[in-house]
């Protein structure tokens, strides 16, 4: 790996990552009016079949040299979408740990600083600052982790697309406190309901960026194209039925090479490889040096979320 991409790698992906295990999983009914990718099955089975699929994307990742510090989900109070920790909780270099208002009053009980304890213990992730915005909550100002920004590390640059889980006036106080510049955008599906969450319709990696631009309103999409691109990352576009597909949801991690160094490993599921055009994915693979592929479909179907939501990054703490 040349040095300039390595650096890339270092600065904007993670080497590990806190991962929930499901004890109640399900179709959450206070998410599903502005979840459109969420379905009520109703199925006995989710449960099973989500833990299963949680056990193979955390196996994947720890076969492939990413630290997982995997935390079971206490049963009492139950909490349907336990297995999206990066909606409560963030991570960052500085030492700092960011804990988020939810919408949602059953995702509420989702925070847990005894998991903070547990990714200190296990992951060595040295916590130098807590910034709690929970009690927004009371103000019903919503800003839902690593769902409602994505992060460009490198540039400091905070992507969100505004819905009634991302509060505007929030993010901007985030992008201060944070020292990121704030990029905020709307966004819409097909049926004109905003997008509940950005990291659904952009993903930034070290090298390119994925986005649902045609999501994007027209007023501000040349704006993200541009901030984007101006980034150097090589921007691949999307469309609503990708999207639809969890394209836009994937998360770039890091990991160690045989000669110690670190290459970049983009996770994503099944259901949206399959969903990425052929020059699209040659694209992606020129721009990562490992693609991992799981498959999540009841996490993804009954949860409405994908792989990247399943994942709460932990860097490396800076000295």
């Amino acid at each position: 790996m040349i040095a300039g991409r390595s650096f890339a790698v270092r600065a904007q992906c993670a080497p590990a990552v806190l991962m929930i295990r499901p004890v109640h999983f399900g179709f959450n009914a206070q998410t599903a009016p502005s979840n459109r990718f969420q379905r009520d099955i109703g199925a006995a089975s989710s449960v099973e079949a989500a833990r299963r699929e949680f056990a193979e994307l955390a196996g994947a990742l720890e076969a492939a040299g990413v630290h997982t510090c995997v935390i079971e989900d206490t049963a009492d109070p139950v909490k349907p979408d336990a297995v999206f920790p990066n909606n409560w909780v963030s991570f960052h270099d500085d030492g700092t740990i960011v804990l988020y208002p939810m919408q949602a009053a059953n995702r509420r009980r989702e925070r847990r600083l005894d998991a903070l304890a547990t990714v200190d213990r296990e992951l060595h992730f040295c916590c130098r600052h807590l910034l709690d915005l929970s009690g927004e909550e009371q103000r019903e100002r919503y800003l839902e982790g690593t769902g409602s920004l994505v992060l460009d590390h490198i540039g400091r640059v905070a992507y969100a697309c505004r819905s009634a889980r991302t509060d505007e006036s929030l993010a901007r106080e985030w992008a201060q406190a944070m020292r990121y510049e704030l990029e905020i955008f709307d966004a819409a599906g097909l049926d004109g309901a905003p997008i509940y969450h950005t990291n659904v319709m952009l993903a930034i990696g070290a090298r390119c960026a994925v986005l649902c631009a045609e999501a994007v309103a027209a007023g501000d999409r040349e704006r993200v194209r541009t901030r984007l691109r101006d980034s150097g990352r090589d921007l691949i576009e999307i469309g609503h039925a990708a999207m639809s597909d969890f394209a836009g949801n994937m998360l770039e991690l890091r990991a160690p090479t045989p000669e110690g160094d670190s290459q970049s490993l983009l996770v994503l599921s099944s259901r949206a490889r399959a969903a990425l055009e052929p020059a699209q994915l040659a694209r992606i693979g020129e721009a990562v040096d490992r693609i991992l592929e799981v498959s999540i479909p009841t996490i993804e179907n009954v949860g409405g979320g994908g792989v990247r939501c399943m994942l709460a990054e932990v860097p490396e703490v800076r000295a």
